[in-house]
């Protein structure tokens, strides 16, 4: 499959490109985490006015109808340079009201957009639950509903002023959205490795509007299946750009470092090392864009979605673990930028499913026949 970018796609690309470069430098990522801003705010109201916030937004809703392809690019942008933005939970809950939103929901998209509002995205739980099928209960309640329990490590949880937040109702998983605020939920901060700022949410009792739930009765739980795809695809996106330029710099790095009398790089066990990394940044790059094509083209297979987390977590893993190895003493120092990719990598390999549950859910899908070619 030819996956050569466009030349609308290729503009997108540069333009996302320069205006996270002009804000990102390796100065600028290590004064902004010496500091206490959750996110970069004057970087986002860029963002936003370039348009950059409605990428995959239909163009009834304000963006600009494109796909996650296209979000893609923006993602593998952000993480190339590491650029401290809330993308993939606003692009997410983003696309819910917008697919699947009431009049209720929608209300929220223009401050989305014009990067006036945060919405974040609670899908984890502990234990290693199926984020399919959520532990988190919704009762009926009145003509409203009542949700009880716990979601973790929620990036952005604490600045978002509302919540898209997945439970298991009696008819299945449903996603719902939740006020900041609202009666009966209490955020704490949690620490990411990554220095994402990331929230615990406890629900208790928490009563909602009847509105409040996305989605006829008998749909919900294929939104949340459609939401947790995308989000999987996502993360592996913006791996792609995390390790590809991990292994830029580590190639840099070789080629400029002098050792025994000549440059690192021109050892033959360097150069197999890299050349590892790089396939597997190859491998991250296919199976993440097939994901993408297919959510693009409407015919989703779960396995192949499976296989861009999976290489994700796994190519992801090996090759900041290459590159720290290649840095040598320097790639452990946490204030060296080398150091931030490999913390960032590792983060992102494991939300939403790392690479064992990711093979496992393979298996099951070629196991239990629910694969079928491309073509």
């Amino acid at each position: 499959m030819d996956f050569t970018l466009t030349d609308d796609q290729q503009a997108l690309r540069d333009l996302a490109a320069r205006i996270l470069d002009d804000a990102t430098d390796d100065e600028a990522i290590r004064a902004f985490a010496d500091g206490s801003r959750p996110y970069d705010d004057a970087l986002w109201g860029t963002l936003a006015e370039a348009g950059m916030l409605g990428l995959a937004l239909s163009a009834e809703a304000g963006g600009l109808g494109l796909g996650m392809v296209e979000l893609g690019l923006l993602l593998e942008e952000q993480g190339r340079t590491l650029a401290p933005l809330p993308l993939t939970p606003v692009a997410l809950a983003a696309w819910a009201i917008d697919a699947h939103g009431n009049a209720a929901h929608k209300k929220w998209l223009g401050a989305m957009l014009s990067g006036a509002a945060i919405l974040a995205v609670a899908i984890e739980e502990v234990g290693g639950v199926d984020p399919c099928d959520p532990a988190m209960t919704a009762v009926a309640d009145g003509d409203g509903w009542r949700l009880d329990g716990i979601k973790v490590a929620v990036p952005y949880g604490i600045e978002a002023r509302a919540l898209l937040v997945t439970a298991r109702t009696a008819d299945g998983s449903a996603p719902f959205l939740v006020e900041a605020g609202a009666a009966g939920l209490t955020v704490e901060p949690q620490r990411s490795t990554s220095g994402e700022p990331q929230a615990m949410l406890r629900f208790d009792g928490v009563r909602l509007a009847g509105d409040a739930v996305f989605g006829p009765a008998g749909g919900r739980a294929a939104i949340v299946a459609d939401l947790v795809r995308r989000a999987q695809v996502a993360l592996a996106l913006r791996q792609v750009g995390v390790a590809a330029e991990a292994l830029r710099r580590t190639a840099d790095y070789a080629s400029g470092r002098i050792q025994f009398g000549k440059p690192l790089g021109s050892m033959q066990a360097v150069q197999q090392r890299a050349a590892d990394a790089f396939i597997d940044v190859e491998a991250m790059r296919s199976t993440a864009l097939l994901a993408a094509w297919q959510i693009d083209a409407g015919r989703v297979q779960p396995a192949d979605v499976a296989t861009a987390k999976y290489w994700a977590a796994i190519g992801g893993h090996r090759v900041v673990h290459a590159a720290q190895h290649l840095h040598g003493g320097i790639g452990a120092d946490v204030t060296y930028p080398i150091h931030r990719y490999f913390l960032t990598a590792t983060a992102i390999g494991e939300a939403l499913g790392g690479a064992a549950p990711m093979l496992a859910a393979i298996g099951d899908a070629v196991a239990s026949g629910r694969t079928e070619p491309l073509a």
